[in-house]
């Protein structure tokens, strides 16, 4: 059994969704032993751009921030260091498990532990030009799955070991 459990969340260009979901998850798990963030990557990331200032203002407004956060594309490497990978879209996982199919097993949608409007493994909305609307029913969205998704890894290990 893997005692530390690394969590990566997956989005498009890494500078709005997945930032804002890895920002959150930090702050829930602060007090939760044994899971750490490494972080957030893109599927079609530029390397080193900076969070939406939408993202950022959406984050610093649930009380997270990531100071000197640069985008970066998914890598093998991210994918072999990470216990679970979160996408934030159907699309997002299909690209992934296409892309790296030895690591399918550990992807997941973020919205897979949480039912919205009746449904479970929704799209979480791609903010990007939608107004600040919409960046905060994304936070809002993450503020429900997160805890959910920490609740499935930290009992996943309670019915089997890995």
């Amino acid at each position: 059994m893997q005692s530390e459990k690394r969590v990566l969340f997956i989005c498009t260009g890494n500078t709005c969704r997945s930032p804002m979901a890895e920002g959150i998850f930090r702050k829930a798990i602060k007090d939760h032993e044994g899971l750490l963030s490494i972080g957030s990557a893109g599927v079609a990331a530029y390397d080193g751009d900076r969070i939406s200032p939408e993202s950022a203002d959406e984050l610093e407004s649930r009380g997270a921030s990531l100071n000197d956060f640069r985008s970066r594309s998914v890598t093998e490497e991210m994918l072999e260091q990470a216990t679970h990978v979160f996408a934030m879209t159907a699309a997002h996982l299909h690209m992934l498990t296409q892309a790296f199919p030895g690591y399918a097993e550990k992807c997941y949608l973020v919205c897979d532990f949480i039912e919205i409007n009746g449904k479970a493994g929704i799209d979480v909305p791609d903010p990007i030009g939608m107004g600040k609307r919409a960046y905060q029913q994304v936070g809002e969205v993450f503020e429900y799955a997160i805890p959910a998704l920490i609740a499935y890894i930290e009992n996943e290990d309670a019915g089997h070991e890995s």
